[in-house]
């Protein structure tokens, strides 16, 4: 088994600066057996630069010449982190074989929309990859998802490809949560093989939280650490009523995004708070609270029957909300599910993503498969990315 370095690149729905992993992964090419974290670096977006990517959520906004700038702009930070992380780890460009980018999502369409007999799913990620490559010198992987689109899939969740790969365990059924903007979650049954692997978005995960807050705080983007929440009160009635949310009910394989809890559902639970005379900190309580309760509402709806769960190993931002957190494993231990986080088995919430995309990228340059059908409903296993080369 040879060994060698990789980059993976990862800006997610919150939109708070780009994650840049260098990575060792040990194993052939398209046959990783392990990938060991040597650096890792988040380089924080500007303020105006966030400020514009967040105008791009707005289709009115999106105008193709909006879009087509953004994505080579984002192309140059992309380049920017990769070669920063690559210094921090002691490095240098001739010494990594590959850089994966996720890119920044702007629009997410999976589910098929029927027009002239076919059926029709995209998804618009910016950060060009071919700038990447020609900045760094190293070849880039991009546009990882509408391989998987195209055949049939949501294109989404893909990280539960590497999540096989380097956590399963023979006697324990594994539950990995990410808590990003969106939660999401995979199922590792215990022994299992790939194709019993299930993932799917779970719902919110900061997304409302940070809607919420950067709307009633001006100047905080996020509740670090919980801080506003925990001065706050859970309200009972509004937190019922977003339960009745239809894509809680949804059937996996399924996946969601800022298209169902962005400004829009922001606005919602605005004029919520007004009506009820919430308080701003029992607002965020309860956002906070729906975040962890769709977590638990996902396992017990369409995961305990067929697989309980050992232990779920939560990842992500949401992962350093102690507030959050301690309502999720009241939520999960109730149903003797162990929580734990990616720290205390000796990993790093972080990089996780970031580490994903240095490993799909590795087995897309082998041209080997790097979806999971099971998990995001595609009818075949597929290579997903597109190479630039510098």
């Amino acid at each position: 088994m040879g060994s060698r370095f990789a980059v993976g690149l990862m800006s997610g729905t919150s939109v708070d600066g780009i994650d840049a992993a260098v990575v060792e992964l040990v194993g052939n090419p398209g046959e990783i057996r392990q990938a060991r974290l040597i650096a890792f670096d988040n380089c924080p977006y500007a303020p105006h630069v966030r400020e514009e990517i967040f105008r791009l959520f707005d289709r009115k906004y999106a105008t193709i010449d909006r879009v087509g700038l953004m994505n080579v702009r984002l192309g140059e930070l992309f380049a920017e982190a990769a070669l920063k992380v690559i210094a921090k780890a002691g490095l240098t460009a001739k010494d990594i074989s590959v850089i994966g980018s996720h890119g920044q999502t702007l629009y997410h369409a999976p589910e098929a929309e029927l027009i002239d007999g076919y059926p029709l799913r995209y998804t618009v990620q910016v950060g060009e990859g071919s700038v990447i490559a020609l900045r760094t010198g190293i070849p880039c992987v991009s546009d990882f998802r509408i391989a998987d689109m195209a055949a049939g899939g949501q294109g989404a969740p893909l990280v539960p490809f590497t999540e096989y790969l380097l956590f399963r365990e023979e006697r324990r059924t594994v539950l990995l949560q990410n808590i990003g903007g969106i939660g999401n979650v995979t199922v590792l049954p215990a022994g299992g093989a790939p194709d019993q692997v299930y993932a799917f978005d779970t719902g919110p995960g900061n997304m409302l939280i940070d809607g919420v807050v950067s709307r009633l705080y001006p100047g905080l983007s996020m509740d670090a650490g919980g801080a506003i929440a925990s001065k706050g009160r859970i309200h009972e009635e509004l937190l019922n009523q977003l339960q009745q949310e239809p894509y809680y009910a949804q059937v996996p394989p399924k996946s969601t995004g800022r298209e169902l809890f962005g400004s829009e559902y922001v606005e919602r639970l605005l004029a919520e708070q007004a009506r009820l005379g919430l308080a701003p900190e029992d607002l965020a309580a309860t956002v906070t609270a729906l975040t962890a309760w769709s977590i638990g509402d996902a396992y017990r709806r369409f995961i305990r029957a067929k697989h309980p769960a050992d232990v779920m190993i939560v990842g992500g931002g949401g992962s350093y909300n102690p507030v959050l957190l301690r309502l999720l494993k009241s939520e999960m231990e109730a149903m003797r599910v162990q929580v734990q986080t990616q720290e205390d088995i000796g990993q790093s919430s972080d990089a996780k993503e970031a580490t994903a995309f240095a490993v799909l990228a590795d087995y897309t340059v082998a041209g080997a498969a790097n979806n999971l059908p099971s998990v995001t409903g595609a009818k075949r296993s597929v290579v997903m990315g597109k190479i630039s080369y510098p």
